[in-house]
């Protein structure tokens, strides 16, 4: 990619921020953008996210870090999803290194932020040292002003209605 690089956040309450960020993931993969796509708070060996298959099908560079969350697992190490949360910014340290993405992709990096996992000054270091023509996209419910404000596009996503509001769970292909 060729062009500057900005700063995208999606959030809100609302279903399809990672949807989104994983449309782009196709939309650049079909020009022969190269995506690295970091998710956190996810488990796949549990969980089977049917997008983490697909985008490995397109090439893309995946990696998750901190992948239980207390929501999901009430008797996680809180102090050890910080470390992984740690780990995973000084990986996004070493990629801006070798720039050979044009796209990274920091899937609910918002919740760790909103949840305390990482500080609103480690999430700055990172938006502030991106490479100039690297497009950085942030997911995640909780956003903080501060990202906000330094972001160059935010999304709200917002929930009007959501069928897990009438006790649907999530389905496959479709919520995961």
């Amino acid at each position: 990619m060729k062009t500057k690089g900005l700063i995208q956040v999606y959030t809100g309450e609302g279903k399809g921020k990672t949807t989104a960020a994983v449309g782009l993931v196709v939309r650049a993969t079909g020009h022969g953008l190269k995506v690295c796509y970091i998710h956190f708070h996810k488990d796949p060996d549990k969980f089977g996210y049917g997008e983490l298959r697909g985008l490995k099908k397109l090439g893309v560079k995946i990696l998750g870090f901190a992948k239980k969350h207390p929501h999901f697992y009430k008797n996680v190490n809180k102090t050890k999803i910080r470390q992984e949360c740690l780990k995973a910014l000084e990986f996004i340290k070493e990629i801006y290194q070798k720039d050979k993405y044009d796209i990274l992709i920091l899937d609910e990096i918002n919740v760790s932020l909103r949840d305390g996992f990482l500080k609103e000054k480690e999430i700055l270091e990172i938006l502030n040292s991106k490479p100039k023509n690297l497009e950085l996209i942030l997911t995640g419910r909780g956003a903080s002003e501060t990202v906000i404000k330094k972001a160059d596009l935010v999304s709200e996503i917002k929930k009007i209605k959501h069928p897990y509001d009438l006790g649907v769970k999530g389905r496959k292909g479709i919520e995961y």
